[in-house]
């Protein structure tokens, strides 16, 4: 056996060893269904059922064994494929806490719900209530209160925003089962998740995040068009009663389609006009449940007009629409974006304002890329902030500008007003600074690893600069020609040869030059932005590079950064090694500090175990590298021995990465087409343009 393999064995022997009470359970449950033939015959029809079932009736006669033997007992053969898995949460639930605690999840769950349940209907059978009379009237076997009790505590042990979104998931089953099917089961089952949701006290809704509270509404009103056009298609038998299928007008169903899904998304970015018309319409929609009720008990449900469609139906929804009512009007505050709000204070910064704040206060390797032509800029507090609006999500480049001290309260102040803007904030090639400000709970995830080259004594001496030396060496020999120059202080015909060479190495690659982190000549234009260029004896340019300065605070330069790389693909062979030598050794003797040699995006490497989102990056340059060469690259800066350091893309939580994913491949290729993105090979989404 392999290596992996006995480490898999050993894993899933080591999460074998720790939910015994699980699988415990299972075991019984399958035993009982073998001695008694459950797992392949109805057990309902068997003559013991009577006997084993719990329910009103058998409390009522005294079978006070009911509540244990019942739960190991399923009732149909089927339902084994839905009992079995359902004790995945329960496994969760002993994983992190322990097997007591999932026994008494289990335990305490399954028992309240079945007495919860016979409480609730021996007292709402008293009513003339035809559900509750018949349902009181019904025996049940299975686990399942117990189950649902542990999925709703494995529910509370997620991380936010999971958590969230599990409970409001879980709820909503349990209720609308509960309301259009309405068996006994469906009954436990709520009690059962109510039981925990009032134990843990886990579900918070009103410490989420605006994002998070206008992403529930947006669930919630998805769930009820859902509800509507379901209840359409299948009969439903709940606590209102009776309906068949298409018992409804498949022209108000569209309607419904078309206006809900509308709002849903407004709310789901926030939108005033859309929070503002949910509660009309929500409002209507509890005023005619209300309406109904009244005219129920004046005339009789069978006498009410047809028109208002299946009174039982109705009055669901209805409830349905009023705790929607209800939690827009709790979390009203989440909802005041307009189209294009802005992000950030007055007045808004400029270029100008970004140049200044990176010569007053200094800035990383990357900072002079917020510069560039096609950013946004916020103000915050004592800074500014760069991003780029794309696809609904808020890009921001690199660090915020500003004092040090202020950076962390200008990461915290842009979220803030990103998601109230509807936006989904992100954070791209971020330092370790960065990462260490941003909210508890968000993810991140290393897109780059910045290589650093340190200049005070720099000597390419020893073997470990054998390719840098022979390079430069050969060069010498060769009558090649290095030069620190300016693009604007070139003639004519130098600046033909580099666009020339740039435009060459654009064509052979199938898509436009990237942008975003990765300049072009355009930017080289800047006065600031120095240009090496290697010449041959004949005067031609065999390639060129060129380096962003990097600030220290102060107005001093402290480093540089390389921008571009481009090389004629028939002249001096080791170009690049001889440029960038010697530029190193240039600003070594001018006195800079440092030397970044960018980092490559996608070319880090993870380990075996770092999960799907770096399978995810890892594919995706595999997919990039035959375009872009980015782990060719990374290899190739490593010949002049960098240290690095980690950039980082920083984001919410991975249910933002589709839109991000969006968002970066618009700020990276903005101009590409569908047509170029395929001819190379790849399938990215255009994504939606705010």
């Amino acid at each position: 056996m392999t290596d992996a393999g006995k480490r898999s064995r050993h894993a899933l022997a080591s999460v074998i060893a720790r939910i015994p009470v699980t699988l415990s359970l299972i075991a019984v449950l399958l035993a009982v269904g073998v001695i008694w033939g459950g797992l392949w015959s109805p057990f309902s029809e068997d003559p013991l059922f009577g006997s084993v079932a719990y329910g009103l009736p058998a409390l009522a006669e005294g079978r006070w064994w009911t509540p244990v033997t019942g739960t190991f007992f399923v009732d149909h053969p089927i339902v084994y494929a839905f009992v079995i898995p359902s004790f995945a949460g329960l496994a969760y639930l002993e994983h992190r806490r322990g097997s007591l605690s999932a026994l008494g999840y289990f335990g305490v769950g399954q028992l309240f719900a079945i007495f919860a349940s016979a409480l609730f209907l021996w007292a709402a059978s008293a009513l003339p209530w035809p559900w509750a009379q018949a349902e009181a009237a019904v025996l049940d076997v299975g686990p399942s209160g117990g189950t649902l009790a542990g999925i709703a505590a494995a529910v509370g042990l997620l991380a936010s925003p999971w958590r969230v979104r599990g409970w409001l998931f879980l709820l909503g089953f349990s209720f609308v089962t509960l309301f259009f099917w309405g068996s006994l089961a469906d009954l436990e089952h709520a009690f059962a998740v109510l039981l925990v949701l009032f134990v843990d006290r886990s579900l918070r809704i009103q410490r989420t995040t605006v994002r998070e509270q206008r992403l529930i509404a947006f669930v919630a009103a998805l769930a009820i068009l859902a509800v509507e056009i379901l209840t359409l298609l299948v009969p439903t038998d709940g606590p209102f009663g009776h309906t068949a299928a298409t018992g409804g007008s498949f022209l108000d169903i569209a309607v419904d389609v078309v206006v809900i899904a509308l709002l849903a998304n407004g709310l789901r970015r926030g939108r005033r006009w859309a929070w503002v018309w949910t509660l009309v319409l929500a409002s209507v929609n509890v005023l005619t449940g209300v309406l109904l009720v009244v005219l129920a008990f004046v005339l009789g449900p069978e006498r009410l007009d047809d028109r208002f469609g299946d009174f039982n139906v109705a009055i669901a929804q209805s409830a349905m629409w009023l705790l929607l009512l209800v939690y827009l009007v709790w979390v009203r505050r989440a909802f005041r974006a307009r189209r294009r709000s802005r992000i950030g204070g007055s007045p808004v910064p400029t270029a100008d304002d970004a140049r200044a704040a990176l010569r007053a206060h200094g800035g990383g390797t990357l900072s002079w890329m917020t510069t560039w032509e096609g950013n946004s800029y916020a103000r915050t507090g004592d800074g500014i902030v760069t991003y780029q609006r794309r696809a609904g999500a808020a890009v921001v480049l690199a660090d915020p500008l500003g004092p040090e001290a202020s950076r962390a309260a200008s990461v915290i102040e842009f979220i803030r007003s990103a998601e109230h803007a509807g936006l989904v904030p992100c954070f791209f090639s971020s330092s370790e600074a960065t990462r260490s400000a941003v909210p508890a709970g968000w993810r991140s995830l290393v897109v780059a690893d910045d290589t650093i080259v340190d200049l005070p004594g720099l000597a390419f001496t020893g073997k470990r600069w054998n390719a840098v030396r022979t390079s430069l060496n050969r060069a010498g020999r060769e009558e090649m020609t290095f030069r620190m120059t300016r693009l604007r202080d070139e003639p004519w015909g130098i600046r033909q040869q580099l666009r020339a060479i740039s435009e060459m190495w654009v064509g052979d690659k199938g898509l436009p030059e990237m942008g975003f982190t990765l300049g072009t000549l355009d930017q080289a234009e800047d006065p600031e932005v120095r240009l090496a260029l290697a010449v041959s004896p004949r005067g031609d340019v065999d390639g060129f590079l060129s380096w962003l300065p990097v600030y220290g605070g102060g107005g001093a330069v402290r480093g540089w950064t390389l921008d571009l790389m481009r090389r004629r693909d028939d002249g001096f062979g080791p170009v690049m090694e001889f440029l960038i030598g010697s530029s190193a050794q240039l600003f070594s003797q001018e006195g800079a500090k440092i030397m970044s040699l960018s980092g490559a995006p996608l070319a880090h490497e993870y380990p075996p175990d770092a999960g799907a989102i770096a399978s995810l990056s890892d594919r995706l340059a595999g997919m990039l590298e035959p375009v872009y060469g980015f782990q060719s690259l990374h290899r190739f800066k490593s010949k002049f021995h960098p240290r690095y350091e980690t950039m980082y893309l920083l984001f919410r939580d991975e249910s933002d990465l589709t839109r991000i994913g969006a968002a970066l491949t618009r700020a990276f290729l903005p101009d590409a087409t569908l047509r170029q993105f395929a001819g190379a090979g790849l399938e990215l989404v255009r994504g939606d343009r705010d």
